[in-house]
C-alpha cells in the first residue's frame, strides 16, 4: 500500500515532468523560427545521445544486447520515430496548446486498441468516455472550411503513433533494460534527423549555421527531455500509479501558459471546450482503469465458492 508521501512524491515528480516536456516543445519550437526540422532532430538528438549513451553504458543496459533485439523492438522504433516526426511537424506550424492536447487522447486510442487488438475487456463506460473525448478532439481540429487545419491532421496521426509505440512497448519483455530501448530510440531518431538535413539541403533548405542562441535551445531540449523520461519513472514508482498518471494532463495547463508568455497564443472558446472534455475523459478513463483493476483484486481474494 502507497503512503500518501509516496503518493505526493509522485505526483510532484509528474507535474515537473510534464513542465519539463513543455519546455522541450516550447525551445524546440523557437528553434524552427531559424532551423529546419532534420537540423534540430539531428542537433538535439546527438547531444542526449550523448547523455544517454553514457548512462546506459554505465548502467550495464548494453550487457547481452543481442538478446535484446527483436522484430518487437525495431517496429517500437519506428512508432517513435513517426511520432517524434509528425508531431514537431504539427508543433512547428500550430499553437502549441492545440497539439499538446490532441496528444493527451492518446490514452483513449489505448483504451480503444487494447479492446480492438489485445481483446482486452472494456466496459460500456469506458467506451463512451473514447466516444466523448474523440468529440472533444473534433472541436480541436474542427474540421471545415474555416476551422480546418492539416497541421492538426499531422497531430492526430501522430498520436496515433504514439498509441501504436506504446502498445508495442507494452508487449516487450520487462527483461530488455528500459536504457537500452531508450538508447536504440535515441540513436535511430538522431539518425533520422541527419539524413532529413541532408534531404532537406538537397532541396534547396540549407542547414544553417548554428549560433551560441540556438545551441542553448537545443541543449536546452535535450535536458529537458532527458529531465522528463527520468522524472516518468521516479513518479510511476511512488505512490499509486492511477492516481499519479492522472496530472500528466498537467502537459495542457503548461502549454497554455507557454503560448500565452512567448507567443501570446490563447485558445479560442471551441478549443478550450474540446480540451476540457479532452482531459475529462482522459481522466475518467484512469479512473475506471482502476475500479477494474480494484475489483479484480477483491475477486482475486475472495474467490465464489
Amino acid at each position: 500500500m502507497s503512503t500518501l508521501r509516496e503518493t505526493l512524491r509522485g505526483i510532484i515528480a509528474m507535474l515537473v515532468a510534464s513542465a519539463a516536456f513543455i519546455a522541450n516543445d516550447t525551445f524546440a519550437k523557437l528553434a524552427s523560427e531559424d532551423l529546419g526540422l532534420g537540423q534540430i532532430m539531428l542537433v538535439r538528438g546527438l547531444i542526449a545521445s550523448v547523455v544517454v549513451l553514457t548512462i546506459a553504458g554505465l548502467s550495464g543496459a548494453f550487457t547481452h544486447w543481442r538478446q535484446h533485439v527483436s522484430a518487437l523492438l525495431a517496429w517500437r522504433t519506428l512508432g517513435e520515430v513517426l511520432a517524434t516526426l509528425l508531431y514537431l511537424v504539427a508543433l512547428f506550424n500550430m499553437p502549441i496548446a492545440n497539439s499538446t492536447a490532441i496528444m493527451q487522447a492518446v490514452p483513449l486510442v489505448m483504451t480503444a486498441a487494447g479492446a480492438i487488438f489485445l481483446k482486452e475487456v472494456v466496459g460500456w463506460r469506458r467506451w463512451a468516455a473514447v466516444l466523448v473525448g474523440f468529440a472533444g478532439i473534433l472541436l480541436i481540429v474542427r474540421p471545415g472550411p474555416e476551422g480546418f487545419n492539416i497541421y492538426a491532421v499531422i497531430a492526430l496521426a501522430a498520436m496515433f503513433a504514439v498509441a501504436l509505440r506504446d502498445l508495442l512497448t507494452r508487449r516487450m519483455a520487462l527483461t530488455v533494460p528500459t536504457l537500452f530501448v531508450a538508447s536504440v530510440t535515441i540513436v535511430t531518431v538522431t539518425i533520422v534527423g541527419g539524413v532529413l538535413a541532408v534531404a532537406e539541403t538537397a532541396q534547396g533548405l540549407p542547414m544553417v549555421a548554428m549560433t551560441m542562441h540556438h545551441f542553448v535551445l537545443l541543449a536546452a531540449a535535450a535536458a529537458c527531455v532527458i529531465v522528463a523520461y527520468v522524472l516518468i519513472v521516479v513518479a510511476m514508482r511512488n505512490g499509486e500509479v492511477a492516481t499519479v498518471a492522472q496530472f500528466r494532463y498537467a502537459q495542457v495547463l503548461w502549454a497554455i501558459v507557454a503560448g500565452f508568455l512567448i507567443w501570446g497564443q490563447i485558445p479560442d472558446m471551441p478549443t478550450l471546450i474540446g480540451i476540457a472534455i479532452v482531459v475529462c475523459t482522459g481522466i475518467y478513463t484512469v479512473h475506471r482503469e482502476r475500479v477494474r483493476a480494484r475489483d479484480h483484486l477483491r475477486a482475486a481474494a475472495n474467490p465464489a465458492p
